[in-house]
């Protein structure tokens, strides 16, 4: 496949913590001109054959795909990963075991919550949960704006949820190492989310490409929905320096919330190896 396609390698449905179904985004992907596909739920790869199937009526090439929630230096990381077989016991096992702690999180959210005045906050966020295994942040912040505690999801996150406000509670995710290895293990391809979103310092940046390549990790998102076009420039210079093919995606919510809708980033550096390019044989 060419360098420059449209090719968007990250988004969300309501099996994780989007508001569309995987049917009706392989038909958003495809209105908007995306050539090859991936669905990228949280922790979870129980939407893949509904999407596989829906990409196949578009007339979409597609990638399995994750997201992988990991703890690297003390901070939440993701890890997408593409092409694999999702069908793998070993990857199923993984991701059940770090899904397992976000119910006992969610209730500690909800308790401190509760603390400044705002009760009912886990009875709340379950009513936006299509995988009640799934429930987060992200499910909390739908209902402070539902409740009118905020008037969008953008407020909350700069009042509520995050580090040093209320409904903050950390998780111990997935080890980096582990999260690379269920991915290449069952044939697919690592690949670093989003990693401008990430506050580390220079050093602890380093560690992470470092440590991630050393653990057979071979992708970085260079153009992705939250990254500026300045960060672009620095990932990929990033993706060279370590040798990371480049990847792609919008990371799509809902149209709701999401800034950066699918398929409408700008298309890749032709200095970069495409992360599509690792995986030709895995493209269904």
């Amino acid at each position: 496949m060419a360098p420059f396609l449209n090719a968007d390698l990250h988004c969300h449905s309501v099996v994780s913590d989007g508001t569309l179904t995987p049917e009706q985004l392989a038909a958003r992907a495809k209105a908007n001109g995306v050539e090859l596909w991936a669905l990228t739920d949280h922790d979870e790869v129980g939407g893949q054959l509904r999407a596989a199937a829906a990409a196949r009526e578009h007339g979409l090439h597609y990638l399995t795909g994750v997201e992988i929630s990991v703890t690297f230096a003390g901070q939440t990381v993701h890890i997408v990963g593409l092409g694999f077989d999702a069908a793998d016991p070993r990857l199923q096992t993984g991701l059940n075991n770090t899904r397992g702690g976000r119910d006992q999180r969610a209730q500690e959210i909800a308790a401190q919550l509760a603390q400044v005045g705002i009760p009912n906050a886990y009875e709340g966020a379950l009513k936006f949960v299509g995988n009640p295994e799934l429930i987060s942040r992200t499910h909390f912040a739908r209902f402070l704006v539902e409740s009118g505690v905020c008037q969008d999801t953008h407020e909350v996150f700069r009042n509520y949820l995050v580090e040093g406000k209320p409904g903050y509670i950390p998780h111990r995710w997935a080890h980096l190492k582990d999260a690379v290895q269920w991915i290449t293990e069952c044939g697919g391809a690592a690949v670093i989310a989003h990693p401008a979103r990430y506050k580390f310092s220079a050093n602890e940046e380093y560690a992470l490409f470092s440590e991630f390549k050393t653990h057979g990790g071979v992708g970085v998102e260079v153009v992705t929905g939250s990254h500026t076009p300045a960060e672009y420039a620095i990932y990929a210079d990033m993706a060279k320096e370590f040798g990371l093919a480049a990847s792609r995606g919008s990371d799509f919510h809902s149209p709701e919330e999401s800034h950066t809708d699918l398929g409408s980033l700008p298309y890749l550096s032709g200095q970069l190896t495409p992360i599509w390019e690792l995986l030709e044989h895995r493209i269904q």
